[in-house]
């Protein structure tokens, strides 16, 4: 997800469809660099059946920016192109920042920030408010609008993080889902993103 929002906020930025957004399209354009190793490395080491489904979505995930791109470069022009690419880059920057509602759920369930990184949360927060000031400054809603609520969902992570962080490492004894229960000592790191059938 961070992938698709960085390509989609990269091709925003770009001189042709936003003009004076030249910081947008090199930072985020980086950021998908960065993305695209991340997601090389987690297909080297995944397991066969979650490798599958990455590549899945990774082929969605170019599907949707080519899409993007092929409609504003071909059917679109002007206002009408911004309009379009602002819109796609807000939708999935949005999605990005609530990406991790399935782990601020997980903290809730357990009492633990075990699977919860602090420096993660805090660059989280840091990242949306910064580009929140940013699109402000420049009375650019396509940037302000889904980076304020990354702020706000940052925040959220942080205030999480601060009520449960003396319980970081220990995770409640048994997580009830549909009756059954697991222990969560028993649940390796690389492991939890699914759990009793539920991805989190």
């Amino acid at each position: 997800m961070t992938m698709l929002n960085c390509l989609l906020s990269a091709w925003y930025g770009l001189p042709f469809i936003s003009p004076d957004n030249l910081l947008v399209s090199t930072i985020n354009g980086t950021g998908a660099l960065i993305e695209a190793i991340y997601v090389l490395i987690f297909l080297i080491f995944a397991p066969k059946k979650v490798r599958e489904k990455i590549i899945g979505l990774l082929a969605l995930v170019t599907s949707i920016f080519t899409l993007v791109a092929l409609i504003s470069t071909l059917a679109l022009h002007g206002q009408a192109r911004k309009l379009f690419c602002g819109i796609a880059a807000a939708i999935f920057s949005i999605c990005m920042y609530a990406s991790p509602l399935s782990i601020m759920r997980l903290v809730i369930k357990t009492k633990s920030v075990e699977y919860m990184p602090f420096l993660l949360s805090l660059f989280v927060f840091l990242c949306g408010t910064s580009w929140f000031i940013y699109g402000l400054l420049g009375h650019d809603p396509f940037v302000t609008v889904p980076n304020g609520c990354g702020s706000v969902l940052g925040a959220m992570q942080l205030i999480l993080y601060a009520i449960y962080r003396k319980n970081n490492g220990k995770a409640a004894t048994n997580c009830h889902s549909n009756g059954d229960s697991l222990k969560m000592n028993d649940v390796k790191p690389a492991q939890i993103y699914e759990l009793n059938g539920e991805q989190v």
